[in-house]
C-alpha cells in the first residue's frame, strides 16, 4: 500500500494553475541578470513551423516536473503487510556483578582456572542465546548501577555487551540495592505479570543509595520476580612461599557473600536464590531458570516501511533533462557553393576536346 508522511503537501498541486489564473501579470522590467534558458523554452512553443504535439511538449514536462517535485514533498512510502513479533512474553533483566571481587580465580571453566566473570560471561552467554523470543535487558553494576542493555529482542548485541563488560567499569564495591532500584524503573512499564530479574553476585552490599530489602520490597510491589545467584568457591588453596605447597593454607573465597539478604530478596518477590560453586551449578541453575512459565501478551506488529522518494524525484530530473535538450539552439544549416557544385552548361565531350587541342 503506498501512503504519503505529508500528504497535505498535495493541495499545492493547482497552485501553478491559480496563480495563472487569477493573478494580474506582472510589469516587464529589466533584469538585473539575463538567464536566456527560460525564454527559449517560452519560445519553443510559439514556432508556427512546429507541429501541435511539438507546441505542447514543454509545457507538458513543466507540468510533470511540478506534479513530481509536489509528489516527492509529500514523502511517498510503501507500507508493506502487518509482521508479527515472536513473543512470549517474558521480560528479563539481566543484573550482573562486575566489582572488583568479581576477578578472583577460583572458579574453573573446561577445568581450567578463570576468573569468575571469566565463568559468568561463557554460562550467561548460553543462557541468553536460548531466550529466542523474549526480551532481555542487561545491567552491570559496582559501586555503581548503570544500564548496559535495555530490554531488546536483540540477543546478539546483549551477548556482544556482556562479553565486553570489564571488572572496575563500574567500581569495586557492590551497588546491589542500586541494581534492584535501576531494574525495577526500567520493568515497571512492561506488563506486570512478565516481570522478571535475575541478579548475580559474589558479595554483599557495600556501596549505593538503596538497601537491598528495601529494593526489594519496591520490586515486590511492582510485581518483579527476582531470582537471585550467589557465585564464588566455598574453598580455595593458597601456596605457600615461592608457590610452593608448604605453608599453603585453605579458606573461603565466599566468605563475603550474603547469602542470607540474597534469600530475603528471592522469598519478598516471590522468587528463588541459587548457589552457584563451580561451572556444573551455575550452568544447571541457568537450565531450570528457563523452564520460566511464559505470560501471554498481545501480539505485537509492525508495517515495514520502504521510501518510493527517489522514484519522482528521479522523473523531474528526466523531464527538466529533455526540457532543456529542447531549449538547447539548434544549429543553422549553411549553404556553401563551390565550382564543382556549379552547372558549367558545356558539354563534357566539347571540353575534352578542347583540352586535346591545347595539347596539340
Amino acid at each position: 500500500m503506498i501512503g504519503f508522511d505529508w500528504p497535505w503537501l498535495l493541495l499545492s498541486t493547482p497552485l501553478p494553475w491559480l496563480i495563472y489564473r487569477f493573478l494580474p501579470p506582472v510589469s516587464r522590467q529589466e533584469a538585473a541578470l539575463r538567464v536566456p534558458f527560460y525564454s527559449r523554452i517560452a519560445e519553443q512553443g510559439s514556432n508556427p513551423s512546429d507541429s501541435a504535439s511539438a507546441r505542447r511538449l514543454p509545457a507538458t514536462l513543466l507540468c510533470i516536473c511540478w506534479l513530481c517535485a509536489v509528489l516527492a514533498a509529500a514523502q511517498p512510502i510503501w507500507i508493506g503487510d502487518p509482521v508479527d513479533l515472536p513473543t512470549t512474553g517474558r521480560d528479563l533483566m539481566l543484573a550482573v556483578d562486575i566489582s572488583g571481587s568479581m576477578e578472583l580465580e577460583d572458579m574453573q571453566l573446561n577445568n581450567n582456572p578463570v576468573q569468575r566473570i571469566t565463568l559468568v560471561k561463557n554460562v550467561v552467554a548460553d543462557f541468553v542465546d536460548r531466550r529466542q523470543g523474549d526480551r532481555l535487558g542487561m545491567i552491570l553494576f559496582g559501586t555503581q548501577a548503570y544500564l548496559q542493555t535495555p530490554l531488546t529482542f536483540d540477543r546478539v548485541s546483549v551477548n556482544t555487551l556482556l562479553q565486553e563488560a570489564q571488572i572496575g567499569f563500574a567500581g569495586e564495591k557492590t551497588a546491589i540495592g542500586d541494581a534492584i532500584g535501576l531494574s525495577v524503573k526500567r520493568l515497571r512499564q512492561r506488563p506486570q505479570q512478565s516481570r522478571v530479574l535475575i541478579l548475580l553476585t559474589d558479595g554483599e552490599n557495600t556501596a549505593g543509595e538503596v538497601t537491598p530489602l528495601k529494593a526489594a520490597d519496591l520490586a515486590a510491589q511492582e510485581n518483579i520476580k527476582i531470582y537471585t545467584i550467589g557465585i564464588g568457591a566455598e574453598e580455595m588453596i593458597q601456596p605457600g612461599l615461592f608457590g610452593s605447597r608448604f605453608g599453603s593454607r585453605r579458606f573461603n573465597p565466599s566468605a563475603n557473600l550474603d547469602e542470607t539478604t540474597l534469600t530475603a530478596i528471592a522469598e519478598k518477590t516471590g522468587g528463588r536464590y541459587f548457589r552457584a560453586r563451580n561451572q556444573q551449578e551455575l550452568e544447571q541453575i541457568y537450565v531450570e531458570l528457563d523452564t520460566l512459565e511464559p505470560i501471554e501478551q498481545e501480539t505485537e506488529r509492525f508495517r515495514p516501511i520502504k521510501s518510493l522518494l527517489h522514484w519522482p524525484l528521479g522523473i523531474a530530473f528526466f523531464a527538466s533533462l529533455l526540457l532543456g535538450l529542447r531549449a538547447l539552439p539548434r544549429p543553422q544549416k549553411s549553404v556553401s557553393t563551390t565550382l564543382s557544385n556549379k552547372p558549367s552548361g558545356k558539354d563534357p565531350n566539347q571540353m575534352a576536346s578542347h583540352v586535346g587541342r591545347a595539347k596539340s
